[in-house]
Protein backbone atom coordinates (compact mmCIF):
# COMPACT_ATOMS: atom_id res chain seq x y z
CA UNK A 1 0.00 0.00 0.00
CA UNK A 2 1.54 3.25 -1.14
CA UNK A 3 1.35 6.04 1.42
CA UNK A 4 2.18 9.67 0.82
CA UNK A 5 2.52 12.23 3.60
CA UNK A 6 2.95 15.93 2.87
CA UNK A 7 4.44 18.52 5.19
CA UNK A 8 5.69 22.09 5.13
CA UNK A 9 2.57 24.10 4.45
CA UNK A 10 1.73 27.27 6.32
CA UNK A 11 1.00 30.97 6.15
CA UNK A 12 3.41 33.22 4.27
CA UNK A 13 3.32 36.78 2.94
CA UNK A 14 3.32 37.47 -0.77
CA UNK A 15 6.87 37.32 -2.11
CA UNK A 16 7.92 34.80 0.50
CA UNK A 17 8.99 31.18 0.21
CA UNK A 18 7.93 27.77 1.46
CA UNK A 19 9.34 24.30 0.99
CA UNK A 20 6.94 21.38 0.85
CA UNK A 21 8.01 17.79 1.36
CA UNK A 22 6.29 14.50 0.61
CA UNK A 23 7.52 11.26 2.12
CA UNK A 24 6.51 8.04 0.40
CA UNK A 25 6.35 4.46 1.63
CA UNK A 26 5.01 1.12 0.48
CA UNK A 27 7.05 0.54 -2.67
CA UNK A 28 10.45 1.25 -4.23
CA UNK A 29 10.34 5.04 -4.36
CA UNK A 30 13.16 5.47 -6.86
CA UNK A 31 11.32 3.55 -9.60
CA UNK A 32 8.46 6.03 -9.98
CA UNK A 33 7.74 9.54 -11.12
CA UNK A 34 6.16 11.86 -8.57
CA UNK A 35 3.95 14.93 -8.87
CA UNK A 36 2.46 17.86 -7.01
CA UNK A 37 -1.08 19.12 -7.53
CA UNK A 38 -3.03 21.88 -5.82
CA UNK A 39 -6.62 22.80 -5.22
CA UNK A 40 -7.67 26.34 -4.44
CA UNK A 41 -10.98 27.11 -2.70
CA UNK A 42 -13.85 26.68 -5.14
CA UNK A 43 -11.62 25.45 -7.93
CA UNK A 44 -10.71 22.12 -9.46
CA UNK A 45 -7.53 20.31 -8.56
CA UNK A 46 -4.74 21.22 -10.96
CA UNK A 47 -1.32 19.93 -11.94
CA UNK A 48 1.66 21.87 -10.54
CA UNK A 49 4.85 19.92 -11.25
CA UNK A 50 6.24 16.46 -11.88
CA UNK A 51 9.63 14.77 -11.73
CA UNK A 52 10.88 11.52 -13.21
CA UNK A 53 12.46 8.68 -11.25
CA UNK A 54 15.99 10.07 -11.30
CA UNK A 55 15.21 13.76 -11.03
CA UNK A 56 16.66 14.36 -14.47
CA UNK A 57 13.36 15.39 -16.03
CA UNK A 58 10.90 17.89 -14.59
CA UNK A 59 7.86 19.74 -15.84
CA UNK A 60 5.76 22.61 -14.48
CA UNK A 61 2.49 24.29 -15.14
CA UNK A 62 3.02 27.69 -16.74
CA UNK A 63 1.86 29.72 -13.75
CA UNK A 64 4.68 28.43 -11.51
CA UNK A 65 7.57 28.23 -13.97
CA UNK A 66 10.59 30.12 -12.71
CA UNK A 67 9.19 30.29 -9.16
CA UNK A 68 8.74 26.66 -8.10
CA UNK A 69 11.29 23.85 -8.18
CA UNK A 70 10.50 20.17 -7.77
CA UNK A 71 13.26 17.84 -6.59
CA UNK A 72 13.64 14.42 -5.03
CA UNK A 73 15.91 12.54 -2.67
CA UNK A 74 15.62 8.84 -3.44
CA UNK A 75 17.72 7.91 -0.42
CA UNK A 76 15.10 9.53 1.81
CA UNK A 77 12.01 8.58 -0.24
CA UNK A 78 11.14 12.26 -0.43
CA UNK A 79 9.97 14.66 -3.12
CA UNK A 80 10.14 18.38 -2.45
CA UNK A 81 8.54 21.50 -3.85
CA UNK A 82 10.48 24.72 -3.29
CA UNK A 83 8.12 27.63 -3.77
CA UNK A 84 9.58 31.12 -4.15
CA UNK A 85 8.03 34.51 -4.96
CA UNK A 86 4.70 33.26 -3.71
CA UNK A 87 1.53 35.03 -4.78
CA UNK A 88 -1.93 35.12 -3.18
CA UNK A 89 -3.19 33.05 -6.11
CA UNK A 90 -0.87 30.23 -5.00
CA UNK A 91 -3.09 29.75 -1.95
CA UNK A 92 -4.34 26.16 -2.06
CA UNK A 93 -4.11 22.72 -0.57
CA UNK A 94 -1.06 21.08 -2.12
CA UNK A 95 -1.14 17.34 -2.77
CA UNK A 96 1.59 14.85 -3.51
CA UNK A 97 0.60 12.14 -5.97
CA UNK A 98 1.95 9.26 -8.00
CA UNK A 99 0.78 6.58 -10.37
CA UNK A 100 0.93 2.81 -10.29
CA UNK A 101 2.91 2.85 -13.54
CA UNK A 102 6.54 3.94 -13.46
CA UNK A 103 6.60 6.01 -16.67
CA UNK A 104 7.15 9.78 -16.69
CA UNK A 105 4.71 12.14 -18.38
CA UNK A 106 5.33 15.88 -18.63
CA UNK A 107 1.72 16.80 -17.95
CA UNK A 108 -0.68 14.94 -15.70
CA UNK A 109 -4.39 15.07 -15.06
CA UNK A 110 -5.71 14.44 -11.55
CA UNK A 111 -7.77 11.52 -12.85
CA UNK A 112 -4.64 9.74 -14.00
CA UNK A 113 -3.10 9.53 -10.54
CA UNK A 114 -3.49 6.42 -8.41
CA UNK A 115 -2.17 7.50 -5.03
CA UNK A 116 -2.64 10.75 -3.13
CA UNK A 117 -1.52 12.27 0.10
CA UNK A 118 -3.95 14.11 2.35
CA UNK A 119 -2.54 17.48 1.41
CA UNK A 120 -0.94 20.45 3.14
CA UNK A 121 -2.43 23.94 3.20
CA UNK A 122 -0.48 26.87 1.80
CA UNK A 123 -1.89 30.33 2.46
CA UNK A 124 -0.28 33.39 0.88
CA UNK A 125 -1.40 36.72 2.27
CA UNK A 126 -1.28 39.95 0.26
Amino acid sequence: QVQLVESGGGLVQAGGSLRLACTASGRTFSNYAMAWFRQAPGKEREFVATINWSGGSTSYTDSVKGRFTISRDNAKNTVNLQMNSLKPEDTAIYYCATRSRSSYTAYLLPGSMDYWGKGTLVTVSS
